[in-house]
């Protein structure tokens, strides 16, 4: 089984129990206007990016987002619609949108869910270990994009402009299900740094980058001058 994130921990506005509510009540309801299958798929994202350049703060941004899917079939004729509004009367909209693209649109013949024998059941789900949520501060994110741009700047003589460096810390989950019996979902999370040095020699100019982006927080490299800058960047005289 995967694991269900807390929303505590996770910074998620929504928890697995919401999005099932959510993914049950709208299939559901695509059946009652006259649906012969249906799917629905809702999801949430949150996270920080901060940007650095030439030592000083550029840009602090928080994201969050959040989604509800539903595609609805009628034989082999398929529509899909989408809402960021997660009311009853929204929903009930946006199942109503989909099974009116669905009527009439062209028969796709090979439109449809899986049959049901080759669903795998919920309880043989694998956990792929892919949620590791840090509660990272904009002042921690932006202390170590500026320790990232100044080992790239220490690298070389040479490198002694910069596009900037950036860290992000996003984490997102999702639960999904359909009529004709698949149910599941997974929250993951994704930390990335990223830096753009410039070197130049007399007239010439060259601009490389190097990211890396993990899982965890944890496997974050120390931004070092042989860490944050790739062979490529390395000039020799």
């Amino acid at each position: 089984m995967n694991k269900t994130p807390s929303q505590a921990a996770s910074g998620f506005s929504y928890s697995r129990a919401d999005f099932e509510e959510l993914v049950d009540f709208a299939p559901a309801h695509a059946k009652k206007l006259g649906a012969s299958d249906a799917g629905a798929e809702a999801s949430e994202g949150c996270g920080l990016t901060v940007s650095v350049r030439k030592g000083e703060l550029e840009t602090v941004e928080r994201n969050r987002d959040k989604s509800l899917g539903i595609t609805v079939y009628m034989g082999s004729q398929r529509g899909n619609a989408s809402t960021s509004d997660f009311s009853r009367p929204a929903i009930e909209r946006t199942v109503q949108a989909a099974y009116d693209i669905a009527r009439f649109t062209a028969q796709d013949p090979v439109a449809g869910l899986p049959d049901p024998e080759d669903i795998a059941p919920q309880k043989e789900h694998r956990d792929l270990d892919l949620f590791h949520p840090r509660d990272v501060t904009s002042e921690q994110a932006a202390e170590l994009a500026l320790r990232c741009e100044a080992a790239a700047l220490e690298t070389d003589a040479r490198i002694t402009n910069s596009e900037g460096a950036g860290v992000s810390a996003q984490q997102s989950h999702f639960f999904s299900s359909h009529t004709h019996g698949f149910r599941g979902g997974y929250a993951s999370s994704r930390h990335s740094i990223s830096v753009a040095p410039i070197a130049g020699r007399g007239d010439e100019m060259q601009r490389d980058a190097w990211y890396s982006s993990m899982r965890s927080a944890q496997n974050w490299p120390a931004p070092s001058p042989s860490a944050a800058t790739p062979p490529s960047a390395r000039w020799h005289a």
